[in-house]
């Protein structure tokens, strides 16, 4: 595997970190560079946890800077070439300069795979780069390959060539019944998704062969390797099980999921942060910016410096407004309702209530 580059995002979250020490211990072979994509816009827990993570490696993760040169922050650098106009889901240009730039700089044209940490419970595929030279792997996941993969590889003109790989690589056992949903083709009725759960319910491992001998064919990484040990994976962890790694590691989950105590009205609730990234982070929800405001007042009145000239974090609320007593009273109410909706009630993290922002955003954020 020396002529392939193996690569790990940390982004400051839960899935990210997990990863990195699922790897490091169920295969220890495996050489990864690790890389964090520096704004200078973080919170200290971020930094806590990649310090805590470099601990558990053994090995420091590279620090990577859009603009080195600049003796501004990085995030503020590229503001002003764009003129003050903050970044939001419509115009992600921090996720672009700050975020992808960098990472493709980092890794030039070596054939790379780069491991992300999307898990087996979410329905997405995150940032696929379109350098082909890059390569990502899912190994939380059921399915490690990316969508574009799964599309090449079971196109119907593909058929008479899988077929002929199973044969070749199939265990007998599963053989004839994985061969049969190779030969149906996908069509209005049954559709490419459906066909690959078929497949992955018979054999993760069969079809991950099949799916590795079909790529020797193709010009990417991964047909470069003469093995991959990862598709012998059959392990599929969900959002309890990255929990369950930080812990028991002593990594430790980072500080902005854990629930925070707060009153109003006499009823006492909870919040904490959904996501890593910038404290800044215009996807954040508005309960997540007073957390901000009362957890961390300096870096909430660094992010209201932000506004001006029109522009906002949020498109229909200013920050100053949302800090306002009878506005945040109404948030809170809001977030108690939450909770009384929520399933889970004992966990001491809060992404459970707040989940359903959790796929949100910049996917390169949130690696």
């Amino acid at each position: 595997m020396t002529n392939v580059r193996h690569v790990l995002g940390i982004s400051g979250g839960k899935d990210s970190a997990a990863l990195a020490i699922y790897l490091k211990d169920k295969y220890p072979a495996l050489t990864i560079d690790y890389y964090y994509c520096e704004t200078d816009k973080e919170l200290p827990e971020t930094y806590q946890l990649i310090s805590n993570i470099e601990s558990y490696l053994g090995q420091k993760i590279t620090r990577l800077k859009a603009v080195p040169e600049s003796h501004e922050h990085q995030f503020d650098h590229f503001l002003k070439l764009y003129g003050g106009y903050l970044p939001s889901s419509n115009a992600r240009w921090c996720t672009r300069q700050l975020k992808l730039e960098p990472f493709e700089k980092f890794v030039g044209d070596i054939p790379t795979i780069s491991y992300v940490g999307i898990r087996g419970d979410e329905d997405r595929d995150g940032y696929i780069s379109h350098k082909p030279t890059i390569q990502a792997i899912f190994p939380f996941r059921e399915n490690i390959w990316s969508m574009e993969i799964i599309r090449k590889t079971f196109s119907n003109e593909n058929i008479p060539m899988i077929k002929e790989i199973g044969l070749d690589v199939l265990p007998k056992k599963t053989m004839d019944a994985m061969l049969r949903i190779i030969e149906t083709p996908i069509s209005f009725t049954y559709y490419q998704n459906r066909k690959v759960k078929d497949l992955l319910s018979i054999g993760i491992k069969g079809f991950n062969k099949i799916v590795f001998t079909f790529l020797k064919n193709e010009n990417l990484p991964v047909s470069m390797l003469e093995d991959f040990p990862l598709i012998e994976n059959e392990d599929i962890l969900v959002r309890e099980d990255i929990f369950n790694i930080l812990e028991k590691s002593g990594v430790g989950v980072p500080g902005y999921y854990k629930k925070v105590e707060f009153e109003v009205d006499g009823k006492k609730g909870h919040y904490a942060r959904s996501r890593s990234g910038c404290y800044f982070c215009f996807f954040q929800q508005k309960i997540e910016w007073i957390w901000l405001y009362e957890n961390h007042p300096d870096k909430f009145e660094a992010a209201m410096a932000y506004e001006k000239d029109g522009y906002t974090w949020m498109q229909d609320e200013g920050l100053s407004d949302l800090i306002k007593p009878e506005r945040m009273k109404k948030i809170k109410l809001e977030q108690l309702k939450k909770i009384k909706r929520s399933k889970d009630q004992k966990s001491p993290f809060l992404v459970d209530i707040l989940q359903e922002a959790e796929g949100e955003g910049c996917a390169a954020c949130f690696l």
